[in-house]
């Protein structure tokens, strides 16, 4: 398809929110606390599909070293930096070029070297670079069309390589929890971070990964604990869950 009639995924509402709190993005007590009290359980979680794919140890700091790992959505650089401390070639993208412009001042404050594009998902994916590892983690329920979103994320998947995406469940539970608990009573997200109307489900997920030729190898639950005050995996996906899709050989 020709650049001038290519179709959009980016709902533009949705970059704005998060391009507002581009710069306290990264500040741990700041708006995206709640992603930093989450982010080292998907990132083990991540690491444990990757390496189990391609049998690697887990356990080893450098697991990624030899892979092209692409991150989108990636804010201002929350997975993507941790992706790269594994060693791989990292490429992440971002609508949102205030996003951008300050995921390149940290990972520059950092050493590290990151591919930072402000672009979107189909666009990388019409010029045909291909990676190893694809991320979207808490960006499906942003964009404008599922189903497309994921089909160009899936196009720049190589043949044996994986998709890993983390979202929430479009359930009462998860309007209760996810929406009103979190954005409304506890004020951990600005409020009308999320839309019930555009969480997606387990089913969703897996049909559009289906659609764009990944089959779905592993799915986990993301559950809080109040009391203790840490996430944890649980088969519960009725609210936040991750899930993997491999790209046969």
């Amino acid at each position: 398809m020709a650049s001038g009639t290519r179709q959009s995924t980016v709902d533009e509402d949705e970059v704005a929110k998060f391009t507002a709190l581009a710069e306290q993005a990264w500040d741990p007590a700041g708006p995206m606390a709640p992603l930093h009290r989450l982010n080292p359980l998907r990132l083990a979680w991540l690491k444990e599909q990757v390496c189990s794919a391609v049998s690697r140890d887990s356990r080893d700091a450098s697991a990624f070293v030899g892979f092209r790992c692409l991150d989108v959505g990636c804010g201002v650089g929350l997975v993507s930096e941790p992706i790269r401390r594994l060693g791989a070639e990292t490429v992440a993208i971002d609508p949102s070029a205030s996003n951008i412009e300050a995921a390149r001042r940290h990972a520059a404050a950092n050493g590290l070297d990151i591919g930072y594009r402000a672009t979107t998902a189909e666009a990388l994916a019409e010029s045909g670079e291909t990676f190893d590892v694809v991320t979207a983690l808490e960006v499906v329920e942003h964009v404008a069309d599922v189903p497309a979103f994921v089909a160009a994320c899936a196009a720049m998947v190589r043949p044996g390589g994986l998709m890993v995406a983390a979202t929430i469940n479009r359930t009462a539970k998860a309007y209760a929890l996810a929406i009103v608990g979190a954005e409304y009573i506890l004020r951990w997200l600005p409020r009308g971070t999320h839309s019930y109307d555009k969480l997606v489900t387990p089913k969703e997920l897996a049909a559009a990964f289906g659609a764009g030729g990944l089959t779905v190898s592993s799915e986990t639950g993301l559950m809080y604990v109040p009391i203790a005050d840490y996430w944890r995996l649980s088969a519960d996906m009725d609210v936040n869950y991750m899930m993997a899709a491999r790209r046969p050989r």
